[in-house]
């Protein structure tokens, strides 16, 4: 399919810039995807989709704040360093601006010293390999001296960090949030529980690909970049019981769909404990293996993202649903309002 199939209008003022006050207060847009049919609801009304012996998987991992000022300690100019990927040790691959100003060999600093980096590799588009040294616990000096790394379309730094955080954040390692579980609260997954839904985690690293544009016009000729995946052995085993006995495995964001999805392709229609890195890139004419409905929210035109749900429901009908969404003022992207695709 051509990348202009997934082109539309969207207007900027509803590109969502800040998180509503309440988690649950967002709207939810429900899309049948055999029959298209639409309906309006609020984001609570989840609970009234979800049935005893479903499955509600989510996505654990947690935002790095990734983002780090520092100087270059030949000169005292100012580096911005953005962390993309841990390579051995405290090696790790980043992006620099301005780019030029770093070469291999030379030295950053951060927080007066605390924290340091040595260039040991130059990479294309801005990216370099950058070894740090410090004295103490990474993670921490990072939580100190670090920033999150909101999304391009978002202009406003957030007073509180953790509304960028799912609340059941827990494995470090995303350069950008699974923004549909944003939703939820650790009440509503409580009431999601009472059900007899079953509520399983798994880890997807989310790179900072997820905001590429996808530059060809032939959507089968696009490369996706590459996350790191997880599923433990309990996961795998409950989520296969559920399927085993009629239950729907219903997926929180793009994010759950893709490792679910690359293990069930990876084995046979199965899900097993695995780890690992997918490229997975899931567009209209792929046949799902595990994934039975969907949580998500309102994705950028032409992007992967929008390819994914169009798949699960229909170019014709997510097309449909997003001309809905834009004549009804639904919120879009990382803070925006949610979509539940479901048969």
């Amino acid at each position: 399919m051509r990348v202009e199939d997934f082109d539309f209008e969207l207007p900027e003022e509803l590109i969502a810039q800040t998180p509503l006050l309440d988690r649950t207060s967002s709207r939810l847009m429900l899309v049948n995807k055999e029959t298209g049919a639409i309906e309006d609801a609020h984001f609570p009304a989840i609970l009234e989709q979800l049935h005893a012996g479903d499955a509600l998987v989510l996505n654990d991992t947690r935002v790095l704040p990734a983002r780090l000022h520092g100087e270059k300690a030949e000169t005292g100019a100012h580096i911005e360093v953005l962390l993309l990927k841990q390579k051995e040790g405290d090696a790790w691959e980043t992006l620099v601006k301005p780019a030029k100003r770093i070469r291999k060999g030379m030295r950053i600093q951060f927080g007066d010293g605390e924290l340091s980096a040595v260039c040991l590799e130059e990479l294309e588009h801005g990216g370099r390999i950058l070894q740090f040294e410090y004295s103490g616990i990474f993670y921490e000096i990072l939580e100190r001296l670090g920033e999150m790394p909101l999304p391009p379309y978002i202009k406003e730094q957030l007073e509180d960090q953790d509304r960028y955080q799912t609340v059941f954040a827990r494995e470090n390692g995303s350069a950008a949030a699974p923004t549909a579980g944003l939703h939820f609260t650790q009440d509503l997954l409580e009431e999601v529980r009472a059900k007899g839904v079953k509520v399983v985690f798994l880890t997807l690293h989310v790179g900072l690909g997820t905001f590429r544009p996808v530059d060809v016009e032939d959507t089968a000729n696009h490369k996706m970049h590459s996350e790191f995946y997880r599923l433990t052995r309990e996961a795998a085993q409950e989520l296969n019981a559920v399927k085993a006995a009629g239950g729907k495995i219903v997926a929180v964001g793009t994010t759950s769909i893709r490792t679910l999805e690359t293990i069930a392709t990876k084995f046979d229609g199965q899900l097993q404990e695995d780890s690992g890195w997918t490229d997975i890139f899931i567009s209209p004419g792929y046949t799902f293996k595990a994934v039975d409905a969907l949580i998500t929210n309102f994705h950028l035109p032409k992007s992967t993202l929008i390819m994914l749900v169009s798949a699960l429901a229909s170019r014709e009908n997510i097309m449909v649903a997003y001309e809905h969404a834009v004549a009804e003022r639904y919120r879009f992207f990382s803070f925006g309002d949610a979509m539940f695709i479901y048969a």
